[in-house]
């Protein structure tokens, strides 16, 4: 038997990688606790644990963080419209400083001298795990076995794992049929790896798991209203199923539900990891993508112009940056989030939507704080705005463009070319 080498909470999803991980960690001398976090992911909590201590784990941590999940990471998430790189939506990122947090309060109470979990050594989990462990607990001692020379090359690939988990008697799942890896919460689903890996190859019919394919979607579409509160979701209407949901968890639920039924939120993409690596990934994030389109619409109605474009200029690019690269505990988060509760305290109404085969369609709005008047917009009335007004407007804002050209003119550049307009070719 090897020497004690101290105590480990291994992050446990009881899926083939970590359960060897965690037969691993035993083999080399540790004495293993396994801490597993519901974040609303559709998983036999009963069956992981019970895996778990038969493959030898000292004790099983299961941790409910679906509420903290929703209302600490998604909400303001949705409040800032946070995307990355203009179509990912964030939801592994989002799931990950909630579960680290959930980690290290487990292994401050057990006295555990590790933490570990079962990431690669080329994706952005890794980050965002360790640096969120080291944020919240500054002196933890992280092991992670796919960067350790002796793991990984023990471990070349997915036969040696299943060839160690037959050799320690470690239940498995035989995945031949369906080569790729998920991770799944509340907000969404990932698919990577394995067929995936090749950009070009349409995913297959079966891997979509959340979300019903548009075209099997239903033939008529569902109506629901949005309510929201200075930027969050506090009511769901379902008038077709005479429903209304207005606590947090159950918007969520109920939005990702209706979601799902009708083929919202489905992206396969190609997108920039972290430590610079391009990967391709297919997501399923239904009532986000929901959320998304109503919150976006009811600023269009209630946010003044230039508060809009700061938000979305910054903050909503900032923090969708900071989600990614796993800087949730860092004090650039703690400014930029604090942003968020000013830019939204007008953000207060309705929202009606059409939800039809992989759409989610704005149908109306409504708010008391809408900054529109319909009469100062209209065409039929010039509700108190003055036209004439408009000739120095374009006036002051002409100055610069006339310097401009009389400068091009006095360089023998007259007239406007295709080169000026579309550049040289």
């Amino acid at each position: 038997m090897p020497e004690n080498k101290g105590r480990v909470l291994l992050a446990y999803s009881g899926g083939l990688d970590t359960s060897c991980i965690l037969a691993w960690l035993i083999e080399e001398g540790y004495e293993v606790y396994a801490f597993m976090a519901d974040v609303g992911q559709e998983e036999d909590y009963a069956a992981a644990e019970q895996k778990a201590l038969k493959v030898g784990a000292k004790k099983f941590f299961l941790a409910d963080l679906k509420r903290e999940f929703v209302t600490e990471l998604i909400y303001p998430a949705v409040q800032a419209n946070c995307i990355y790189e203009n179509v990912y939506l964030l939801g592994t990122s989002l799931a990950r400083p909630v579960i680290a947090r959930g980690m290290i309060e487990v292994a401050d109470k057990e006295g555990c001298d590790y933490v570990s979990h079962g990431c690669t050594g080329k994706g952005n989990d890794q980050v965002r795990f360790e640096l969120a462990f080291y944020g919240l607990k500054p002196d933890i001692k992280v092991i992670a076995p796919w960067r350790i020379p002796e793991f990984y090359n023990r471990f070349a690939g997915r036969q040696a794992l299943l060839q160690y988990a037959a050799e320690q008697n470690i239940p498995v799942q035989q995945t031949v049929a369906k080569p790729w890896s998920t991770d799944e919460n509340l907000f969404h689903i990932s698919y990577e790896a394995g067929i995936l890996e090749d950009p070009n190859v349409t995913p297959p019919d079966d891997m979509w798991k959340l979300t019903t394919a548009p075209e099997d979607a239903p033939t008529s579409p569902e109506r629901i209203i949005l309510e929201f509160q200075n930027g969050l979701p506090t009511k769901v209407i379902v008038p077709e199923q005479q429903k209304e949901y207005t606590d947090a968890v159950e918007i969520f639920t109920a939005l990702n539900t209706l979601a799902r039924k009708h083929g919202i939120g489905r992206i396969d993409i190609v997108e920039n990891r972290f430590i610079g690596v391009k990967s391709r990934g297919c997501y399923e994030s239904p009532g986000a993508t929901i959320l998304r389109v109503a919150h976006m619409d009811l600023e269009g109605l209630t946010l003044d112009r230039n508060v809009r474009a700061l938000r979305d200029q910054f903050t909503t690019i900032a923090l969708s940056r900071i989600l990614y690269n796993g800087h949730y505990f860092s004090p650039e988060r703690e400014f930029v989030t604090s942003s968020i509760p000013s830019s939204q305290r007008t953000v207060n109404g309705i929202v009606r939507l059409k939800l039809y085969k992989g759409n989610t369609i704005v149908e109306g709005r409504e708010s008391s704080e809408g900054l529109y008047d319909a009469a100062q917009s209209s065409m039929d009335e010039l509700g108190g705005f003055e036209p004439t007004d408009t000739t120095g407007f374009i006036s002051i804002e002409s100055i610069r463009l006339k310097k401009w050209a009389q400068s091009k003119a006095a360089k023998g550049q007259s007239g406007v070319t295709a080169k000026d307009v579309y550049g040289s070719s």
